[in-house]
């Protein structure tokens, strides 16, 4: 798929295969169901977007066994029944006289116990467990963390014209001039590419120069970018619905040989967690091997963020490249590699492409070089 091409859209029954899947996956895990609140997990199982964030209730009611229903208020029932997924739900609308949580109590059992998705209102919960006292929940992050981690042809379609949209960014911002101009006029920059490339939404352009790159969350600011500066690089956001996220650091003129010395050991470092990725591996032995590299040369303590996290319909998700999560890696999971060094009041380095994993390894959806670029 080109950058200018639109993906083929999904179908009810790609929906169907995803709420089935939801459902069975709560099963495995001991519980009675998913309650899925407005957000990604219901984009990604539904295709709904309610127009409206409102304190009324919209809930996607998932039992192993069951038919899926969606519940929703009858003012945006038409909107509901126009979504992709509609046709493999259930609609259950309700009016304003009517008392949802009835509605949605009858759907449950009244002693289970449920996932439930993170961003749910606390409003909407307690009313469900007044009426149903001996239920009991648990965040979607915790009970089902890999709801949304493995990804079918059509989204890694999707995850792939992103990143690659966010490669001709990067191809792009290497032409302008950096010295002398602000962050804030960079990012700009970016934002501007990553829409040109076909992005609905730019989730964040982080460009950290100078002592600013030591902080990896600097958000770009007044600062004036100086011959000499090495700089971070690190934007995404969403293509087609699914995400890019991607990082490279580039230098304003000749690095000296300790900045170049530093990009090279954390260009190793990611290539080295990219190498660990395979069917089977678990998520902390591709942040161990990244962080091994940077540790070996000394500077293991100026790796201050975990190697990676998912992404898919947001840029940040489950599953994470972290120590101690030792969820197996399963092709079709796709996740950053960015390991980075920070010296606090010099510089900062970070190399980040989005990898996904396949039936015998693993497979980068970024493709530009990772070697120091130097720009003007």
């Amino acid at each position: 798929m080109s950058s200018t091409d639109q993906p083929a859209p999904f179908t009810a029954d790609d929906y169907r295969a995803r709420m089935t899947r939801a459902a069975e996956s709560a099963d495995a895990a001991g519980l009675a169901g998913v309650l899925v609140a407005p957000g990604p997990d219901m984009v990604h199982l539904t295709g709904y977007r309610p127009t409206a964030d409102t304190e009324r209730l919209t809930l996607l009611v998932l039992r192993a066994g069951h038919d899926p229903v969606l519940v929703v208020p009858a003012l945006e029932a038409a909107d509901a029944e126009r979504a992709a997924g509609s046709p493999a739900l259930t609609l259950r609308d309700w009016t304003d006289a009517a008392n949802p949580y009835t509605l949605t109590a009858g759907l449950l059992d009244a002693k289970g116990r449920f996932g439930i998705s993170d961003n749910a209102w606390a409003l909407h919960l307690l009313a469900l467990h007044k009426l149903l006292p001996d239920t009991s929940y648990a965040s979607l992050t915790d009970a089902l963390p890999m709801l949304r981690a493995v990804k079918d042809a059509a989204e890694l379609e999707r995850l792939a014209a992103a990143g690659a949209a966010a490669d001709a960014t990067y191809e792009q911002i290497l032409k302008v001039r950096f010295s002398g101009r602000r962050e804030s006029d960079v990012a700009a920059d970016l934002a501007a590419l990553l829409i040109g490339h076909g992005h609905s939404q730019v989730d964040f352009t982080v460009v950290g120069s100078g002592p600013n790159g030591a902080d990896p969350h600097h958000e770009a600011g007044d600062r004036t970018i100086e011959q000499g500066d090495m700089v971070v690089l690190d934007f995404g956001g969403l293509k087609h619905g699914y995400g890019s996220d991607t990082s490279r650091t580039v230098h304003v003129g000749e690095p000296t040989a300790e900045e170049q010395r530093v990009h090279d050991v954390v260009r190793e470092a990611q290539e080295a967690g990219c190498g660990a990725v395979r069917p089977g591996a678990a998520c902390q032995d591709v942040d161990r091997a990244a962080r091994a590299v940077i540790t070996e040369f000394g500077y293991g303590e100026r790796f201050i963020h975990r190697t990676g996290h998912g992404i898919g319909v947001t840029t940040h998700e489950p599953p994470y490249m972290i120590e101690g999560e030792e969820q197996p890696l399963v092709p079709g999971m796709c996740f950053s590699v960015e390991p980075g060094i920070y010296l606090p009041g010099r510089f900062g380095v970070r190399i980040e492409d989005i990898v996904t994993v396949t039936r015998t390894g693993g497979r980068r959806l970024n493709t530009t070089a990772r070697e120091l670029a130097v720009v003007e």
